[in-house]
């Protein structure tokens, strides 16, 4: 499949990418009343990760891209707070909920240093 190389080949991309298939195949184990509740609210903060970086990456002005990723590094937040949540009510365990907070980490720091690029080049204009 050819992808769009304006943001697909970034690592910022591609980690969070991870780390919506590592939410997907841990909240398929979820219990079946949660699907339209937590599993659902999760999913979607882990999908608005890459699509907010996709789409910030595609506007014009850098101002907006950094805007794009505030949100981004907000969903990570989130999902994070609904992992330990997760956690807590007993569906995932401490070596499920370790591995995925790793990924997050990893995300965050990518995200991270992204926005910083954006400002440095945004004091260029």
């Amino acid at each position: 499949m050819k992808e769009n190389k304006s943001f697909t080949s970034l690592n910022v991309w591609i980690c969070s990418r991870e780390l919506v298939k590592q939410l997907y195949l841990l909240t398929k184990d979820f219990p079946k009343e949660e699907l339209y509740s937590l599993t659902s609210q999760m999913r979607r903060a882990a999908i608005s990760i890459p699509s907010n970086i996709a789409e910030g990456v595609a506007r014009n002005h850098d101002k907006e891209t950094i805007q794009f990723l505030h949100i981004s590094k907000g969903s990570l937040y989130e999902l994070e707070t609904q992992l330990y949540l997760s956690y807590d009510i007993g569906y995932l365990k401490e070596q499920q909920l370790s591995a995925i907070l790793n990924k997050i980490e990893d995300c965050k720091k990518l995200i991270s240093g992204f926005i910083n690029y954006y400002r440095i080049r945004a004091q260029g204009d």
